[in-house]
């Protein structure tokens, strides 16, 4: 067993001793409440902090009402948050843990901003995010945003914090004075270099340092690279790095990217691997004799353990594994990493649920409880039921997991030959390993805690009967969508699952059917294995959008494999060598084809809904038998039908 040694050990910064190298590193919630700090936000962070890690970072706190995101941002600009403020540092405290508080100012980046005509930013120059240019600051303001970051940071210690952290990375404010993409001004705080342009940056730290003396931790998150055209790169910012360390910066937190930077790289996909930004952070780590924090979809404590054993980081972050599994860190000491519950990096509940669905917070895909603390039940149930849960896919295991966990008597029936669902298909495809993972994590866990699944098992409407349950939670999943076309059945027409399974080797000349999800990655698979792929999609354009990052890179993968795309476009027959489709009215024929992938999605699969009606056995629909989505609304209905039995 290791001993993770390194990644265990204390460090001092500043004065402030952290119990060992392990970050939790600032991510929006969206939980806070009017700008102050709500009973959401204090029992999320206990949730958190108990992890372990000895560092905790809070979400972005605003400075300055001029950079808010909206009315769930934390403020810090005031006294009147300084009860709640206070209360957020007492439960990180309560943990054993250092806490510190980011200090933020969304600048242009703030479409909450932007929507009322306020936001401001260096220059008047639109982000690639939001395409609506900000105002420019005028030097009154960039002074008086300058002094209220260290009017925020003495509130922070007011409030109990151990130190405070400048957000100097992503494309907000600071990070737009120093970019040359947003910063164009020809006052003092701009200029052609980098160097000129880094005057804002250092001011800030001053402000903050003025403020709370020497004898506080002063943290910034920089991004070591912009990861966007004509952005700058870590060789640039190597030369400002001790006037950063001389204005007071007592450690350096280095990220990547910007708002627009192509793949999401900020909240990296799983196409990039674990520690993928090391070779940036080791400059950043040789050019400094502060502390420095690595980030880069690290999941693997042995692996952080072995990044600070060489030297490339004095401190390594775990963002979204903190919110997939906040006892990481205590498993990983125990020896007990199988039970890791490692993140898959699909960023359905941590980043684009709250991007993407207004008035929604903080969730994670794989572990219902993040961002649900205050309605999350401990258990156990006061009522014993026996319960059966009809299928073995992600809502089932889900649900079979938690009903077990609250004290039920739990059986869990799946009518294929292993359970997973259509989760196990989906890991087949490339870049999507760790959805099986996890999948496998979860078997063992249901399996663990003592529930039998009984595969090879169908229920009927008698085996209800005969057995009555008390409650039923039905998550039989997806049935695949097979359309009536002539030709479907010539023996060259297969569908995605048995392309993905194996069950049938890839052809040479591959026309795919649907340009869904299932379509565009089983198109990735064939491209993988050598086919000339054809793709068609009745659709105007793919349902797969290129903002989630996976999107981005299916996207450019396939393009980059020459596929055909064939948009607002209908098959209308399958014949030996060829398909014929509809395309703006008229009928095309499209060869050679020597194989059909039928990839045209999947329906709810709820046939026993009416013998749990007519039986009156209490019951609930989750997951795809309810709406065919994604993994996140799987879990949640799974463990909310448990919460609630």
């Amino acid at each position: 067993m290791k001993t993770l040694n390194h990644l265990l050990s204390p460090i001092t910064i500043n004065g402030m001793t952290v119990p060992n190298r392990a970050v939790m590193p600032p991510m929006g919630t969206n939980l806070g409440i009017d700008n102050h700090v709500s009973e959401a936000n204090l029992a999320y962070m206990k949730h958190m902090a108990g992890s372990g890690a000895g560092l905790i970072i809070t979400e972005i706190t605003c400075v300055h009402p001029s950079g808010l995101s909206g009315p769930s941002h934390i403020g810090m600009w005031d006294d009147k948050f300084l009860p709640g403020l206070t209360k957020w540092a007492g439960v990180i405290h309560d943990q054993g843990v250092k806490a510190i508080a980011q200090l933020h100012h969304t600048g242009r980046e703030s479409a909450y901003m932007l929507q009322k005509g306020e936001a401001v930013g260096p220059s008047a120059i639109p982000s690639k995010v939001f395409r609506v240019p900000p105002r420019e600051m005028s030097l009154e303001l960039i002074h008086e945003v300058i002094a209220a970051f260290g009017q925020a940071a003495l509130r922070a210690r007011k409030a109990g914090f151990d130190g405070v952290e400048i957000h100097g990375a992503h494309g907000y404010l600071v990070a737009q004075f120093l970019s040359a993409l947003s910063n164009q001004r020809q006052d003092e705080y701009g200029g052609n270099t980098l160097q000129q342009r880094t005057r804002f940056m250092i001011e800030v730290l001053e402000s903050v340092r003025k403020n709370v003396g020497n004898d506080y931790p002063v943290l910034i998150r920089i991004s070591t690279d912009e990861y966007i055209q004509d952005g700058y790169q870590v060789e640039d910012l190597l030369p400002i790095l001790p006037e950063l360390v001389k204005a007071g910066a007592d450690c350096i937190h280095a990220s990547i990217g910007t708002h627009g930077s192509p793949g999401g790289i900020t909240s990296a996909a799983a196409e990039y691997e674990s520690g993928f930004n090391l070779p940036s952070i080791a400059k950043i780590k040789k050019a400094v004799n502060i502390p420095v924090i690595g980030v880069g979809r690290f999941t693997d404590p042995n692996l952080a353990d072995e990044v600070i054993a060489k030297g490339q980081a004095d401190l390594v972050a775990f963002g979204r594994q903190q919110l997939a599994d906040p006892d990481y860190l205590k498993k990983a000491a125990q020896g007990r990493t199988e039970d890791i519950r490692e993140c898959i990096a699909c960023n359905q509940g941590c980043i684009e649920r709250l991007m993407l669905e207004p008035g929604t917070s903080i969730r994670c895909a794989i572990n219902p409880r993040t961002g649900q603390e205050l309605s999350y039940p401990r258990g156990p149930a006061s009522k014993k039921k026996t319960v059966w849960i009809i299928g073995a896919g992600p809502a089932g295991l889900t649900a079979a997991y938690e009903a077990k966990r609250l004290g039920h008597s739990v059986r869990l029936f799946e009518k294929a030959e292993k359970p997973g669902g259509n989760l196990y298909y989906a890991s087949l495809a490339p870049n999507k390993q760790v959805y099986g993972n996890w999948m496998n994590w979860l078997i063992a866990q249901v399996a663990k805690c003592g529930v039998e699944i009984k595969t090879n098992t169908c229920v009927t409407p008698d085996m209800l009967k005969q057995n009555t349950p008390d409650a039923v939670i039905l998550a039989t999943g997806g049935e695949k969508i097979v359309p009536k076309i002539p030709g479907m059945d010539l023996p060259h027409v297969c569908d995605a699952w048995q392309i993905l399974d194996g069950t049938e080797a890839s052809g040479k000349n591959v026309a795919v059917i649907g340009g869904g999800l299932i379509g565009m990655e089983t198109a990735d698979f064939l491209r993988d294995k050598g086919a000339s792929i054809t793709l068609v999609e009745m659709l105007p354009r793919s349902p797969v959008g290129r903002m989630a990052a996976h999107g981005y890179f299916l996207h450019q993968r396939l393009r980059d494999g020459q596929c055909r795309f064939c948009f607002d476009t209908r098959l209308e027959a399958i014949e030996n060598g060829a398909i014929r489709v509809i395309s703006q009215e008229k009928t095309e024929t499209l060869s050679p084809v020597d194989q059909v992938v039928i990839a045209v999605g999947m329906k709810p699969r709820d046939e026993l809904k009416k013998a749990l009606v007519d039986q009156v056995i209490p019951h609930v629909i989750v997951g795809d038998a309810r709406q065919v989505r994604r993994i996140i609304e799987a879990t949640e209905e799974g463990a909310r039908a448990a919460w609630e039995l």
